[in-house]
């Protein structure tokens, strides 16, 4: 057998093992979408048929219908897409900023700030919620206000105010990130702009920010599933309104109170069992995560360069 022969049958063994590998991690992270899609589908019936595994012997869509009518879906999606956009828009353009600082300058304590940052990523949220709470609600810029404290509960201020600092969830990997990008960039590029008489906001505004395109798009895809997923924050600082992960935990009961109240008038028994409720509860992670799939279709091509060029594994 040939050196030539031999490394193409190492070639075809190296593409074997990938492959998969490959399927194996596909099958891994898509069997749950399918398990509750393929849940999703089905009357109650069919729960209790053991002959139905994946495939429902009669599909519907009823459950879908339950769960958008009594999840206030419309209202909530408004809710949680105007949350998230203005979070991660915000949080994209400080942290950007707060990472190319640390990238391009040094100055004393720029290790420390850095440090400090990636600290925060290991601060359980609930560690800090009370504080935070308090500082909201009785918000009175450094005590400024005195006795004119502000009540910003129940506003988007404490998620603006938390993203427009760097100090907001997950802000400390968003730093990281675009920290790695633009440490990644040749400093080429800004030594020209400064040759050609270009200030530090113009050099950064004109011709770093223009370059980092991958590395905010995954930037703002990290915050916006986070913030669009997140039920610590907006329960304690937005509680009574109406937001998808809340509006999904509801959803099981407001149809069981509907079906009883309909039982009640017809004089027969609407119970329905915990099967019922993971119907239900199936249908509506689809509807939830159905517009963050949507993203990351139409974007994924810069999502994955962004992830090669920070070096991000795991």
């Amino acid at each position: 057998m040939t050196l030539a022969t031999k490394h193409k049958l190492k070639g075809y063994f190296v593409s074997f093992l990938r492959t998969v590998m490959l399927i194996g991690i596909c099958y891994v992270i898509i069997l749950p979408l399918i398990h509750r899609l393929s849940t999703a589908l089905m009357p109650i019936e069919d729960l209790y048929d053991q002959s139905v595994r994946w495939i429902p012997r009669s599909p519907t869509l009823e459950n879908f219908r339950l769960v958008w009518e009594h999840m206030g879906y419309v209202d909530a999606f408004g809710n949680s897409f105007k949350l998230a956009t203005i979070s991660s828009v915000l949080q994209v353009g400080a942290c950007t900023m707060v990472g190319y600082g640390l990238a391009r300058f040094k100055f004393p304590g720029s290790k420390i700030i850095f440090a400090m940052a990636i600290l925060t990523l290991m601060v359980p949220p609930q560690l800090i919620m009370v504080p935070m709470y308090l500082n909201f609600r009785f918000f009175d810029v450094f005590g400024l206000l005195g006795d004119k404290a502000l009540n910003l509960i129940g506003t988007y201020w404490p998620f603006a105010l938390m993203s427009l600092t760097g100090t907001g969830f997950r802000n400390g990997l968003y730093i990281f990130i675009m920290r790695q990008f633009f440490r990644g960039l040749p400093r080429e590029l800004e030594e020209a702009a400064y040759i050609d008489g270009a200030g530090l906001l113009t050099t950064f505004f004109r011709v770093m920010l223009p370059g980092s395109i991958p590395g905010l798009v995954v930037t703002f895809l990290f915050s916006f599933v986070w913030q669009w997923n997140d039920y610590l924050y907006v329960t304690n600082f937005m509680a009574g309104k109406n937001f998808l992960p809340q509006a999904l935990e509801g959803a099981a009961t407001k149809v069981q109170l509907a079906i009883d109240e309909a039982s009640a008038l017809a004089s027969t028994s609407g119970f329905l069992d915990d099967h019922f409720y993971s119907l239900i509860n199936n249908a509506g992670m689809i509807l939830v995560i159905l517009p963050l799939l949507l993203l990351y279709v139409f974007l994924q091509r810069y999502f994955v360069e962004s992830i090669e060029r920070t070096g991000i594994i795991g």
